[in-house]
Formats: structure tokens, sequence, C-alpha cells
């Protein structure tokens, strides 16, 4: 058993640390939370799992130097982290993570409950006690503040008992012997961990080769850090696998086995030389220059292993282009879809046979044949479609113009900011308007890119009007976006015409680029400064549900969740075709390597659900449902339940009673007149009443999925904010829910 207090003691004075193979702190802030509320209860929280070593201090995190025994941290990190964090009030040394999820933490003397810093809750009130203070301070900075209050004696007692934790002890379990090497470490903290963060098969590679050479894993976050500064990101494992395709020529981890250290430092050096200058080939020849677009990031270890090969090199642009061929028909056809490993190593072998001919050569065989880009190929919608990046190419590599300019889309062009936007031709508000549905709204075919001066210029402008203008300004610059040129299919109620006519403009366009790459008949560029890196952004003020989910992400990473792929590709790992499109996915779960894979998918019709949930992952179709799922599990998390909730309305006030009939009645109308049914209101109306439920929309961070359904409509009078904004009811409300109801509706174009 050790007490809190000496664990602390003993990171402070190095003896305390983390194996090089854990991963880092990825708790958020409900998690500290329910962690101080359980040991000021009292609860258990769990042992410690310690391996105690005479290790070299370059093998692990957090070391101060010297050599002797130590004790590496191999389960409990996170709560001995978080409690270094909130009685420190500072991060360990072998802290990798965010440290917002442990500062500012306070504690309510009076209601005896945590809650992370928030000026406008606590501001002045003394009963809100910093805990950090508490820890590095003692009682005294609050016996002035409390000591006029009735109940200043009990509130000391909890004070006391709140400081207390830090001779909480912790059952300590300890792994010794010359026997328990890295890899049989690693086993272990993988099966006391099956609940936590589990190491990956790439983990479990590094684990043996940092042993050996404790700054390779640095070496690869650097890697990748230079990376992320040119506007793509990647991870250790995806590094790791073109590292291990330079190495060995084999596709699973397990193949690092027979590697030295030094042996593997090369080949990741000779793999970031490569990733770089395939990364320029994609940015210079194809305009493929930032995360966005970059497509089949599980082709790039081919081609790692391709210059490998080949001696570093391209042997020459024709060879380069060949190689830019194969990859984007990879991507579009999802060849890395499915088994990553399976077909990696079907293409290192057959690199090894016949070179990038023979990769094309099996990729047509996987498609009978025929690699032929057909209009339908671009029937997808949203930004996450395979042929979204294809349409960014096209654009990017055949000098498309802008409509406000008629300048070709290069980055000299667009000066200082080097910013496009991406351009619905049709506005979506004129075609939610005509009734049509939300895929075909965001189809593929209905997005251009133009300079962000321009997108403001042409607003919500029906095509039939600025189109027109555009091409009597700007000869040709209509068709070097591929809009076709007949005027009557500018017409709204012609847009299921012009989508027909656009893909076969961009299916033409598209298959005649790329013919060329093939054959090197294409104009032989070298990366060029007019396709240097620019920034694309997608211009959603004006859209409640982009904003909505938006607002959401936001909010869940502040909460310490993950960070989603938006507009996200899901595809089968056995057959590599698309389930899903979806909005939102956090892939390794909420919390990193926590947890089933989560999906937010707002359009159920156009995925398959069933096979997502066979596959395990956590399917939600709404964004206020997947917010309730993470407040409930928070609150579980904090040994929190909602003992006292809101009342209904009654009629004790009459105008309260009038306000609650109406939320009833709109929630009717929306059904009968929108055809939108709104369950998670009406159970809402059921439990808190009209008021309630009214205060508590208007206080959520984001619209709800009423408002965003119901914007799409184009039937905001039946919202929530414009019944809250009749003046009948102005009484029922603070001057601040007014604001947010009414800021609401001007935001999204209801006066």
């Amino acid at each position: 058993m050790a007490k809190l207090s000496t664990l602390l003691d003993q990171i402070d004075n190095g003896t305390l640390l983390l194996p090089e193979f854990q991963r880092g702190y990825v708790w958020n802030r409900d998690q500290v939370r329910g962690l101080m509320h359980s040991l000021y209860q009292g609860f258990p929280v769990g042992g410690l799992l310690l391996w105690e070593t005479d290790v070299d201090p370059n093998t692990v995190r957090g070391s101060a130097g010297g050599h002797g025994v130590r004790l590496l941290l191999l389960d409990g990190q996170q709560r001995i982290t978080s409690l270094y964090g909130v009685c420190r009030g500072a991060a360990p040394r072998f802290f990798d993570g965010d440290p917002k999820a442990f500062t500012k933490l306070y504690f309510n003397v009076d209601r005896e409950e945590f809650q992370f810093y928030g000026p406008t809750k606590m501001g002045d009130d003394p009963h809100w006690v910093d805990v950090t203070r508490l820890f590095r301070e003692d009682l005294q900075p609050f016996v002035a503040t409390l000591s006029l209050d009735p109940n200043f004696s009990a509130y000391m007692q909890r004070l006391v008992r709140l400081r207390g934790i830090l001779e909480r002890e912790f059952h300590e379990e300890k792994i010794t012997g010359p026997h328990m090497t890295v890899d049989t470490v690693v086993e272990i903290f993988n099966r006391v961990n099956s609940g936590g963060t589990t190491l990956s098969k790439g983990d479990l590679a590094l684990a043996r080769l940092c042993a050996e050479s404790s700054d390779l894993r640095e070496r690869m976050r650097h890697h990748l850090a230079t990376w992320q500064g040119s506007g793509y990101s990647f991870t250790l494992d995806w590094l790791l696998r073109n590292a291990t395709a330079v190495a060995t020529g084999r596709s699973q981890f397990r193949a690092l086995e027979r590697v030295t250290a030094a042996e593997f430092r090369q080949a990741l050096e000779d793999s970031a030389v490569y990733i770089g200058r395939f990364l320029e080939a994609l940015s210079g020849r194809l305009g493929l220059d930032h995360d966005r677009v970059l497509m089949a990031r599980y082709a790039i270890p081919v081609v790692s292993r391709l210059l490998h090969l080949n001696g570093g090199q391209f042997t020459d642009a024709r060879d380069r282009d060949k190689t830019l061929y194969w990859y984007v028909h990879a991507a579009l056809w999802g060849r890395f879809a499915g088994s990553t490993e399976t077909v990696l190593a079907q293409d290192y072998e057959t690199l090894a046979e016949s070179g990038v001919d023979g990769l094309i050569a099996s990729l047509e065989r996987s498609r009978g044949g025929n690699l032929t880009i057909q209009p339908h190929d671009f029937e997808g919608s949203s930004r996450g479609a395979r042929f979204y990046p294809l349409l960014y190419l096209l654009t990017r590599a055949l000098g498309a113009k802008d409509f406000g300019s008629g300048l070709p889309l290069h980055a000299e062009m667009l000066g200082k900011l080097t910013s496009l936007q991406v351009h619905h031709i049709f506005p979506k508000a004129q075609l939610y308007k005509h009734g049509y549905e939300r895929g075909t709204v965001n189809a593929i075919a209905n997005f251009c890119f133009l300079t962000q001066e321009t997108n403001l210029e042409v607003g919500a402008r029906l095509p039939e009007e600025y189109l027109a203008e555009v091409a009597a300004k700007h000869p040709g610059v209509l068709a070097s976006q591929w809009i076709p040129e007949d005027p009557e299919l500018w017409k709204v109620e012609r847009y299921p015409d012009f989508l027909v006519a656009r893909r076969e403009l961009l299916a033409t366009a598209a298959a005649s680029f790329l013919d060329k790459l093939r054959s090197g008949a294409g104009e032989q560029v070298a990366p060029a400064a007019g396709l240097a890196q620019v920034s694309v952004i997608l211009d959603d003020a004006h859209d409640a549900r982009a904003t909505q989910i938006s607002q959401l992400v936001d909010e869940l990473r502040d909460a310490g969740c993950a960070e989603p792929a938006l507009d996200a590709e899901i595809a089968d790992p056995a057959t590599g075709l698309v389930l899903s499109i979806a909005e939102a996915f956090w892939p390794d779960g909420l919390q990193p390597g926590q947890g089933a894979p989560v999906v937010l998918e707002l359009d159920p019709d156009e995925a398959d659900l069933p096979r997502l949930e066979e596959l395990g992952y956590r399917v939600f179709t709404s964004p206020d449902a997947l917010r309730g799922y993470v407040e409930r599990r928070n609150d579980e998390a904090a040994g929190e339940t909602d003992e006292n909730p809101s009342p209904s309305d009654t009629s004790t006030n009459p105008v309260a009673a009038e306000f609650h009939a109406d939320m009833g009645r709109i929630y009717e109308r929306a059904k009968q007149e929108a055809h939108y049914t709104a369950g998670y209101f009406l159970s809402m109306l059921a439990e808190h009443g009209g008021l309630a439920t009214a205060q508590r929309l208007l206080h959520a961070p984001a619209v709800s999925d009423g408002f965003a359904a119901l914007w799409e409509r184009n039937r905001l009078d039946l919202t929530v904010e414009a019944l809250v904004s009749q003046p009948k009811y102005a009484d029922l409300f603070t001057a601040e829910e007014l604001g947010v109801a009414r800021y609401r509706l001007e935001q999204f174009g209801y006066h």
C-alpha cells in the first residue's frame, strides 16, 4: 500500500515513471471530476500495477537522470496523472496530453460538488474553492473568506475531508524479476488494461525498439509534426507502416522482430524522405495540397516501398505520373478500404516483380479490366465522398477559373490569404426552399471552388442570375469549372438535369487528365509555385445543420473527447464497400483508444446501419442523441444523477401554462405541416414541461435537431426560438435567453 502523498513525492523525485510504450494522457474533465468525487466520498477507485526494474533512464518518460531501481506505472496512469495535476497544479514530467483536463477544478463547500471553473457560475461566490490551492496552501486562505458564514464549521470539516485525500492509500501490485522483459510486460499491460487504452500492434513493435533506442518515438513525432505544419495529418501507426515497408518489404508489424534499432532508424529516416518527396508530387502535380483532399493514405507506404526499390527517386516525370495515376485510381476504387495488411502485402509483392506497371495492371484486373471514370461515379454527396478530392484535383491541376476575377485559382492570384471556399452552385437555402433533400442539395456535382470574395458576392443568388453575368463578363470561365452552359439548366426546377449534365462534363475531364498521366502525354511539370498550398474552407455560417455539427464537435472537444474525422467515409473491412459517409466519426472511440468507434450519421437511409452495428460501431443519427449519450456517460462517471428533475409547468402561472400548450401545438404543426416528428422534443416536454424545455434548448451551445430540421424545411416559424420571441412570452425569459432566440433566427434568415 502507498499513500497518495508518497506517490506524488515519488513522481517529483523521479522514481515513479512511465515506460516509453505507454500512450499519453487521454482522460477528460468529467473523468477527473468523477475521480475526485469518488475519492471524496470514500469510494473504491482501483489499485496500481507497477513494474519494478533497474532500467536505463533513457528508455522511460519522466526520468530525472541517474540509474537505479525505478517503478514504472503500468496500470493507473490516468488516475495518478490526474491526481498529480490537481494536487500539484502542474503536469508531471512524463506528461503527454492536454493539461486542461485537470486544471481549474473547484469544489463547492455548500453542495459538496466538483466543477471546473466558470466565471459566470462561480464569480465571487466564496463557496467555490480552488481545489489545487487547497492542496498547495492548506486551509488558511479559505478561513478568512468563509469565517462569517453560519455553516463555517461544516465547511471546514468538508475541506479537511477533501484534503485528506492525500492520505488515501492505494493498493500496489509489483512486477519484478530479471525474466520480465519488455515484451512480457507489454503483454501483461494489455491484459490488465483491457477496459482502457490497449496497445496497438504498432505500439507493441515500437516498445521493443524504443527499449533499445529511446528517441525513436520522438523522431517519429518530429516527422509527424513537420507534415502537420504543411497541412497533412498522419498517425504514428501510419508512419510505422511506411518505415516497416522500407525496412522489411512486409505489411505486418511483426516483421520488425528481426530488425535492429539502428536498421529501423535508417528505414524511418529514409521513409520520411520518400513521403516528403511524394507529398511534393501530390501537391505540385495534382494540387492535393492539404489533408482534407489527401486520398488513400495507406497507398503511400506502397509508394515509399517503390521509391526505396528505385534508389529513392522517380526514374523520370513519366514514372512519377504513372505512379500518381495508380495512386488516384487506388483511392477512387477503395483499394485500401478493406483489409489493409493483406492488400499492402499483395502490392509489395507486385512491386518487387513488375514495378508500377504491375500495380496498375493488378488494379485493372481487380476492376474487371476497367478503370474508366463514368458520370455516375460523381453521384456522391458531401465532402466525405471519394470523388470530392478528384473534383478539387481537377480544379487545381487544370486551371479552373474564379467566377469573380476570371483568373485561374492559383496561389499567387489568391494573395496573402490563399484561401478558397467550397461554393454550392445552386445555393442550399434556395434548394431547401424548393423541397430538395439534404443529400441532393450537397451533391458533389453542385460543388465548385471560388475565392472567398467571390463566394460572398454570389451569396444565395440563383444561378440563372449570376451564371449569366459570369458568362458575359468572363467568356470560358464556366467551361473551366465544368458548368453546363445551357441557361435552361440554371433554373432551380431543372436542378436534377443540371447535376446530370455536370457529372458528364466532370467525368470527361477526369478521364482525359488521368489517361494523360498514365501515358506520359500530359504536361510534364515540376512542382509549381502556381499550385502552392492553399486553404479550403466551407462557408456554413448560414447552414443550421452544419453549424449544429460544428458546435457539437467543439463542445465534445472541450469535454475531452477525441478529434473526429468530419465527412468521413466508412468502408466495410471485408469488402471495401462504402457503408456510410458520416458527418463525424471517432474511429478509436470518443476517447482515444477507449470504447467502440462512434458514428454520427444524419442520412440513415443512405447508410448500411445494420452492417455498421454488426461491426461494433456505435451509431447516432442525430447530434442531440449523441450529446445526450455523452452527458449521461459523464454523469455516470462522476457518480451523479439528477435527483431533482425540473418539474412540469403548472397552472399557477397562466402565461407559462399557455406557453406549455403552445409548445405542444408547434410539435403537432411540425408533424402535420412540415412532416417532421420531434420525438426527443416531445419527451422533454413530458418530463420538464414547456417552459423548462425551452430554457434548456436556449442554454444549449448549439441549435437543436428540431431547429436544424425545420430550417431545412423552411419552417423556422415552428421552432421554439420563434415561439419564445413572441412578445406575450417575453416576461418568461431572461434578456440573455431572448437574445439567443433572436440571434439564432436572424443567423439563419428568419425575420
